[in-house]
């Protein structure tokens, strides 16, 4: 295409979805230009990723490379009981990665000419004819537009909208992985075919295999990856737990290897107590669990003049669809196909393509938020039940 050659797009935020974002634009004919805030790549970041259909698409239409030698599969969702007796299982499959091996894969296809690292956006300006971006090295950029993908602490959330706060869910989520070579057999056997759930009052954990450290799928190299949902009451407790072994509160998630040493034992003493064996085992294996605080953000806009906000840094759900990569990836694709669409005037095809990503970034939360309060606070977290099915746009779907 033509329409946007000589034309300049900026994307701040060089993760899943601003590569996403980043790919497409290139694809259109704008140059494009990448800023991450972090000095260096973004290596071993992040677990796993339940890996939809919009997030697989890159890898389908255009990359040279295959989604199948990115990807774990498993072929049944299974929740387990007490003694890791199976007490549900569906014929569903779904694909996994890791956020590293995408990550990676992604930046191969977009090279690094053009991918700037150590840049923090602190703030811009624009008028009818661009953007002015300042970072905090003192570089300033110029571009016909800029796509913000810079998570959950967006400068772009941060400027055009300096009142929004985060909704906390009343609980946290441990996480991390552990080889499946350092599991017993019947661990791995239970862990290693299926996405599986324990569920007990007030908490439920969700397990599957992801690919190794290398990007390894070959079984016996894999990781097992988890996600356990507790309950702690927002206050002192809370920022307790969320203080790091620097000192320093983290609102947002606890790094691994930075969660103070007592919260890690008492998680591993709760999870013998409370979970099935197995996945009790993969919890306790874990040399270095990380917590994320679980929350709801939502904005009201994500389009301003020649600005658009993607992914985290507009909507941020709660993990429980499984659709946070997905909900990135569906904003930079629609994105691409509105400014495909129009006459190479970008406010306009920014305009249009607001409306349909509002609604379903609030239809997400809004599922996601009642998925949460029957597992978290109702205890109505019954196996099989299909609204409790991952999906961006809806239940398994």
């Amino acid at each position: 295409m033509d329409t946007y050659q000589g034309l300049r797009a900026a994307v701040v935020g060089g993760s899943i979805g601003g590569l996403t974002g980043a790919l497409l634009l290139r694809e259109l004919g704008f140059t494009v230009d990448v800023y991450e805030r972090t000095p260096t790549l973004l290596e071993n970041r992040g677990g796993g990723i339940v890996l939809q259909p919009t997030t697989m698409k890159w890898f389908g239409e255009r990359s040279a490379r295959r989604i199948e030698e990115l990807s774990t599969v498993t072929r049944h969702v299974r929740h387990l009981g007490g003694d890791n007796e199976v007490v549900h299982d569906d014929a569903v499959e779904w694909r996994y990665s890791s956020w590293s091996t995408i990550y990676r894969a992604l930046l191969d296809d977009f090279g690094t000419d053009h991918y700037h690292l150590g840049e923090f956006c602190a703030g811009f300006d624009q008028d009818a004819d661009g953007v002015t971006l300042r970072f905090v090295s003192g570089r300033t950029e110029t571009a016909d537009l800029v796509v913000f993908a810079d998570g959950i602490t967006s400068t772009a959330r941060r400027r055009l909208f300096p009142d929004l706060v985060r909704h906390y869910s009343g609980y946290v989520g441990w996480r991390g992985t552990v080889p499946e070579g350092e599991v017993s057999e019947e661990t791995r056997r239970l862990l290693g075919e299926a996405l599986t759930y324990s569920v007990a009052p007030g908490t439920h954990i969700v397990l599957y295999p992801i690919p190794g450290p290398d990007g390894e799928i070959e079984e016996g190299r894999r990781l097992l990856n988890y996600v356990w949902y507790r309950n702690v009451p927002d206050g002192p407790r809370l920022h307790e737990l969320t203080t790091d072994l620097r000192g320093f509160e983290c609102p947002v998630s606890v790094h691994p290897g930075q969660v103070q040493q007592r919260f890690v034992d008492e998680m591993r003493s709760a999870a013998a107590a409370q979970l099935a064996p197995a996945a009790a085992e993969a919890v306790i294996r874990t040399r270095q669990p990380y917590m994320q605080v679980v929350f709801d953000t939502r904005i009201p806009a994500m389009a301003d003049g020649r600005v658009a906000v993607i992914g985290d840094a507009a909507f941020a759900a709660r993990p429980h669809a499984a659709a946070g990569t997905a909900k990135a990836a569906d904003d930079a694709w629609t994105l691409y196909e509105h400014l495909r669409a129009s006459d190479g005037d970008i406010p306009t095809a920014l305009k249009h393509w607001e409306p349909a990503q509002l609604r379903l970034g609030n239809q997400l939360i809004d599922r996601v938020a009642r998925m949460g309060h029957r597992s978290q606070v109702e205890g109505t977290w019954t196996p099989g039940d299909p609204d409790l099915r991952f999906g961006l746009y809806g239940p398994g779907v």
